[in-house]
């Protein structure tokens, strides 16, 4: 298979082969796809009848690219007397500049075609093949070739169009002619996708037509998204490139929902092009000192489609903060649940948690007052639908039994909540980083009650149940004889006692009594838990692990990037820099673009980090990774009207600079430098 190209602008996004062309994949999407369905599956250009090949393929930005083509195979391109480019970028609507260019020293007559085809799949389709249930047509009109599907209100349409004339059919288009010697020709090929109507009791899309962006328009915002952001000076050369593709890769995911114009951050590419709740919202959490725009917009939408009734088949409730919402067909019909769909059992306690960080450092103290209704309502959620066997922890098990997630935590692959010796509890099931997540919603969900809400007696209140929350929770969490916590509760309230990378969320949250921590620190900064790149789901020895499973022994990047947060809120310095260290030169073999996850092979069997083959990338949350890993490390933290800076920098980092640093406090800037100070053949961390 030829390596893939990637382009995206938000949640609309082009996949093809080196070439440039697309053929439809049964195992990856490549076509151009928008809001959850492909409007091409088909983009074939031939040249006098032959193929192209690639000589280079140039990754401009990441809403742009640029293929240099000749026909013919590998062993004609001494002789070729054509080349052809191919520039490409993807604004709302998807545009190609083909250029041909004639070396010969004389007219050469050439034929052009362009072979377009739409499945109009579902991206949920693109894995499970389905015969359409609408129907597809293609329609020559004059100068264009509009290709539709219908399925009753539900329509869909790509309307292509070319700058030089062609001849259409309904397959595609044709270009006859005839190029000067030493001349070029050249044409504008534009996609335009059409979203309009839908089928379904609760799915109601407004016709949209998405605005078209210059390439010029494009760079002028990515330029300006740049300039707003804090710049890093550093030492270390793959910190700072690893941050600058974060920053790109983050302005590529951002996207507008349907029902609103705000732009928040979908969750990954190719699958989650989409807003994720829990996602969003660690993604802002990890991202709020660096671009804090997106956070308020995105607790306002979340907020906007709160659950406020049962609803069986979308496992929503009152309170409940949705996991995720697509748009396509077959969330239309109500095929997929997800209209949006609220099967996360953690996003409703992230919710109260960022809107309290969003208010720590932007002092916008008017969204939390606008969004006090939804916080409590959040708040609510946590006691009285996520307590599910009444015993003051959050569970989960699934009200939608036919195509409902089955793990509703961030590890929500099957097999990823398990026993040591590899069994599977039954349901519901009571991760231990829910718990940290609902201790620190409390503690948050106080502050907010007194500083803007002016409720003292319910943040009272929040903190009962906040100490109680902990003290339960030390007491049957907790694996006496190995000294971690457990996974999770089983249903008789059994520890499903696998060692995993959740312990480090329960250190962010601050739920782990004081003198438990070190054992947590020592553990995921153990041979079992970290493979020199960063710290496994699974640990090594337990009965699932593996180190190319999804959640079972893989290494994820935001995963490390909470963790190394929460060994530095319990003062393991060292530890969390370790980890950063860690995930930054991991960086470096993937051209400083974190992917969603990595193989979780020891470091001293592979000397660079192996990929997992189906990872997402780029990812939202890894995106934010590396800004995560710059606040830890710089030690920054609001404080009132001030920004507290405590630089703890690993020695081999050297120094870093970060300016500009936006907050209730201006601008800021920050520095830290890592050093060594040596007695005897000890090295001593210092700041």
């Amino acid at each position: 298979m030829k390596p893939l190209v990637s382009i995206l602008d938000g949640n609309t996004f082009v996949v093809s082969d080196s070439r440039g062309d697309i053929d439809p994949s049964p195992t990856f999407p490549t076509g151009l796809f928008s809001f959850d369905t492909r409007f091409l599956s088909k983009w074939e250009l031939t040249v006098n009848g032959e193929r192209l090949n690639a000589l280079s393929v140039d990754d401009l930005q990441y809403f742009e690219s640029q293929f240099f083509l000749v026909p013919g195979e590998p062993t004609h391109y001494i002789d070729a007397k054509l080349s052809i480019i191919r520039h490409r970028t993807v604004g709302g609507s998807f545009l190609e500049e083909l250029t041909i260019l004639n070396h010969e020293d004389k007219q050469v007559e050439v034929m052009v075609r362009l072979n377009v085809e739409s499945d109009f799949a579902d991206l949920f389709e693109i894995k499970d093949v389905k015969e359409k249930v609408g129907t597809t047509t293609a329609m020559v009109e004059e100068g264009r070739l509009r290709l539709c599907y219908q399925r009753e209100t539900f329509r869909r349409e790509s309307i292509i169009t070319s700058t030089a004339p062609a001849q259409y059919d309904e397959t595609g288009l044709t270009f006859a002619l005839r190029i000067d010697a030493h001349q070029q020709w050249e044409t504008k090929l534009r996609v335009e996708t059409l979203v309009e109507g839908a089928g379904g009791r609760d799915i109601r899309l407004s016709i949209q037509r998405h605005r078209s962006r210059t390439s010029e328009e494009m760079r002028q915002d990515l330029n300006d998204w740049m300039a707003r952001a804090p710049k890093l000076t550093s030492d270390n050369e793959p910190l700072t490139e690893t941050y600058e593709r974060s920053l790109i890769d983050l302005a590529a995911l951002r996207y507008s929902p349907l029902a609103t114009l705000d732009r928040l951050p979908a969750a990954g590419l190719p699958w989650f092009m989409t807003l994720f709740g829990r996602d969003s919202l660690i993604t802002c959490l990890q991202s709020l000192p660096f671009t804090p725009e997106l956070t308020g917009p995105t607790l306002r939408y979340l907020a906007m489609s709160q659950g406020v009734t049962l609803d069986d088949f979308r496992d929503r409730e009152p309170g409940k903060i949705m996991h995720e919402v697509r748009y396509g067909e077959s969330t239309a019909f109500e095929e997929q649940p997800h209209s949006p769909y609220y099967g996360s059992a953690d996003s409703t306690a992230l919710f109260v948690i960022l809107l309290d960080e969003y208010e720590r450092w932007t002092g916008d103290v008017g969204l939390v007052a606008d969004l006090e209704h939804e916080a409590r309502a959040a708040l609510a959620w946590i006691d009285r639908y996520g307590d599910l066997l009444g015993n003051g922890y959050v569970w989960f098990e699934r009200r939608n039994l036919r195509n409902g997630l089955e793990n509703q935590c961030w590890k929500d692959s099957w097999d990823a909540i398990s026993y040591s010796d590899g069994r599977l509890p039954s349901y519901p099931r009571a991760t231990c980083e829910l718990q940290g997540y609902a201790y620190d919603a409390k503690m948050r969900g106080a502050r907010l009650a007194r500083l803007a809400w002016h409720d003292p007696i319910y943040a009272e209140q929040l903190e009962r149940e906040a100490a109680g929350l902990k003290e339960r929770f030390n007491r049957d969490f907790w694996v006496a004889d190995g000294e971690y916590y457990a996974l999770a509760l089983d249903t008789e309230g059994g520890q499903v006692d696998a060692l995993s990378s959740n312990m480090g969320h329960l250190l962010w949250s601050g739920i782990v009594d004081d003198d438990k921590a070190a054992k947590v620190a020592e553990h995921l900064l153990g041979p079992r838990l970290f493979s020199g790149w960063g710290v496994r789901t699974l640990a090594q020895g337990e009965g699932r692990y593996n180190p190319i499973g999804y959640h079972v022994g893989t290494v994820w990047p935001f995963d490390n990037s909470l963790i190394a947060w929460g060994l530095r809120r319990y003062g393991f310095r060292q530890e969390a820099g370790r980890i950063a260290e860690a995930m930054i030169d991991a960086g470096r073999y993937f051209g400083g673009r974190l992917p969603e996850a990595f193989a979780g092979y020891d470091r001293a069997l592979t000397k660079y980090p192996v990929q997992y083959p189906t990872a997402c990338s780029p990812q939202a949350w890894s995106t934010g990774t590396p800004m995560l890993l710059i606040r830890t490390l710089l030690g920054l933290e609001p404080h009132g009207e001030h920004l507290v800076v405590d630089p703890a920098m690993p020695v081999g980092m050297g120094r870093m600079e970060l300016l500009d640093i936006p907050g209730r406090w201006g601008l800021i800037d920050a520095f830290g430098r890592g050093r060594a100070e040596h007695t005897g053949s000890v090295r001593r961390w210092t700041d």
